[in-house]
């Protein structure tokens, strides 16, 4: 498992970080585990303000892309998933 610091991921600022922490993702590896679209789930239930710019920015994190480098597809495919029934 990743170790790295939740913060080291690319793209995140230290907000997200904190957000992320304070959903109990600590790590690279608990990212990638729980995957960005159950990761933005957690940190929206508790950050009701939390953009979908997190969700590109985790998506494209864990693939070591900049978040503006993923296709309007991606993203497409990532609100759909990400919908919080």
């Amino acid at each position: 498992m990743n170790n790295a610091p939740i913060e080291s991921l690319l793209n995140l600022g230290p907000k997200s970080a904190q957000w992320l922490r304070e959903a109990g993702i600590a790590t690279v590896g608990e990212l990638e585990h729980l995957g960005p679209v159950i990761a933005y789930r957690l940190v929206k239930q508790r950050q009701p303000k939390a953009s979908l710019n997190l969700l590109w920015a985790l998506a494209a994190g864990l693939n070591g892309m900049d978040w503006r480098e993923l296709s309007e597809t991606t993203k497409k495919e990532l609100r759909a998933e990400a919908e919080i029934e």
